[in-house]
């Protein structure tokens, strides 16, 4: 087998993944760009895995052991997604920057202040 058949694939998935992640603003979209990489990557274990015939086959080794790795990401950030969509009610990643609490400057509780009594 030629190296470079499954070598230019993986190139290509993983610039299609990389592609997704830097333009998406759909977090499932942007998961989905993550695991398109993380499959470009385990493509490259194995093929070259075969091309070396490496007698303890680490190549597959570290695809199984990337591939759990990838299957609790998924299942973690899919639900860190669905958190936040129930709560803003939008998973555009450009928003999420906005879920962190900005500090109470003292301007801001006197105000807040008057405005109960």
């Amino acid at each position: 087998m030629h190296l470079a058949y499954p070598a230019v694939l993986a190139a290509l998935l993983f610039c299609v993944g990389l592609y997704g992640v830097l333009a998406r603003r759909n977090a499932i979209l942007v998961l989905m760009s993550v695991e398109l990489m993380l499959n470009a990557v385990n493509l490259n274990l194995v093929a070259f895995d075969v091309w070396l015939r490496d007698a303890l086959h680490a190549g597959q080794a570290l695809t199984l052991f990337t591939i759990a790795i990838a299957a609790a990401e998924i299942g973690i950030g899919l639900a860190i997604v669905l958190m936040v969509y129930r709560n803003r009610g939008t998973s555009d990643v450009d928003r999420l920057r906005d879920t962190a609490e900005r500090p109470a400057t003292p301007e801001s509780t006197d105000e807040k202040a008057e405005a109960a009594a």
